[in-house]
Parts: C-alpha cells; sequence; structure tokens
C-alpha cells in the first residue's frame, strides 16, 4: 500500500532520471552534436521544480525531523544550498553559449545531486518514516505538494509521469485518490492521462477503480 513518503520518493527519481538525460545531452551538445538545446534548455524548469521540493523539505521535513533526531536536517540544508550554486554555475555557462562549460556544469550539477538523493533516500527520509507517524509524514507531504503554484500543477504532472515507473506512477494514483476530493482527483487523473497518453490503457489496467471514476 502507498504511503505519504513514496510521493517524495518518485519525485527523486523523476528529478534522477531527468538531470541524467539533460547531462547526457549537454555532453553530446559539447561534441558538436545539434539540436539538442531543447533538452538541455530544460534545466530551468527542472530547477524550478527541485526548488519547490527543497523549499517544501525545509518548511515541512526538516523542522519536523529535527523533534526527533537533532542536527540531522542540518547537513541536508547544507546540500541544498550547494544545489542551488551548482545550478548558477550551470546557468552561467549556458546563457555565455559555452558547450563545454555546460556541460562540467550539468555533471557537477548531476553529482551533487545523486548523492544528496541517495543520502536522503537511504537515511533522512529511513529515519523520517521511522519515527514520525503516518498522519504527520502526510501532513508534510501536503505541504510540500502546496509549494507548487496552482496554475503550475498541470506542468508537474506533465514532466512527473513521463519520468517514472509503473510503480512510482501507480504509487502516486494512490496518494492522490487518498489525499485528494473526488471533484479534485477527476481533474487530476485527466492531467495524468494527458501526460502519459501511451500508457493510460496500461495504467488503468494495473489500477481498474481509474476507469469511469
Amino acid at each position: 500500500m502507498a504511503v505519504p513518503l513514496d510521493a517524495i520518493m518518485a519525485f527523486h527519481n523523476a528529478f534522477r532520471n531527468d538531470l541524467k538525460r539533460i547531462d547526457a545531452a549537454a555532453l553530446e551538445s559539447a561534441r558538436g552534436k545539434a539540436g539538442l538545446a531543447p533538452t538541455i534548455e530544460r534545466f530551468r524548469f527542472f530547477n524550478e521544480m527541485l526548488v519547490w521540493h527543497a523549499h517544501g523539505e525545509e518548511q515541512a521535513v526538516f523542522p519536523r525531523l529535527e523533534t526527533v533526531a537533532p542536527l540531522v536536517a542540518e547537513a541536508y540544508l547544507k546540500d541544498h544550498h550547494g544545489l542551488d550554486a551548482a545550478y548558477d554555475t550551470l546557468n552561467a555557462a549556458y546563457t555565455a553559449q559555452d558547450p563545454l562549460q555546460t556541460a562540467r556544469a550539468t555533471a557537477a550539477f548531476k553529482f551533487h545531486l545523486d548523492i544528496h538523493l541517495a543520502k536522503e533516500d537511504t537515511h533522512l527520509y529511513r529515519i523520517f518514516r521511522e519515527r514520525i507517524s503516518l498522519p504527520e509524514q502526510g501532513k508534510a507531504v501536503g505541504i510540500m505538494a502546496g509549494m507548487v503554484p496552482q496554475p503550475r500543477v498541470p506542468e508537474v504532472v506533465g514532466w512527473l509521469f513521463p519520468l517514472i515507473g509503473w510503480e512510482d506512477r501507480m504509487n502516486m494514483v494512490h496518494i492522490y485518490q487518498s489525499m485528494m476530493p473526488p471533484p479534485a482527483f477527476a481533474g487530476m487523473k485527466g492531467l495524468i492521462q494527458k501526460a502519459i497518453p501511451g500508457d493510460w490503457a496500461e495504467l488503468v489496467r494495473r489500477i481498474p477503480t481509474l476507469e469511469g471514476k
């Protein structure tokens, strides 16, 4: 059964997958391959997503964690500041139209993010899962979701679902179903279908309650 923290894990996987693609495109561009600008330029929207996610953690997860595991979150906050700096370096390199520096900066951004997410998955969120009650976990995830401006939700869903696997997709659907009133979930279902039109039938097969709801 999906639990609220599974939503955070799904976003972590999407971050990994998207930055992997952006990094690969930056490397190929530095080697002279043309036509990769749209993929590389996605780093700006990617970072918007990352900032919303990080701010949600800082407002909802880190303070609650401090009550059961003092000082643990401090190192992760420093990681967030490091990721901000990595983005600034990448943005400057891309704005300067320097393909080599862009590839170097993207690789550094990816390296830092991969380590940060791995630590969160295996350390910070393990503590959070074990020491914070399930209702409190749900509240934290709800606050994190609220970091996304409402008009931008369709963009977030359209970004997320193509980047995650079936288990994460199913977890996200179950979490949306459990946290949203029926009219809101009906709208969310439409956004998910639009995001993965070719996989929608398979998602309905895996979650039959989606059909006709």
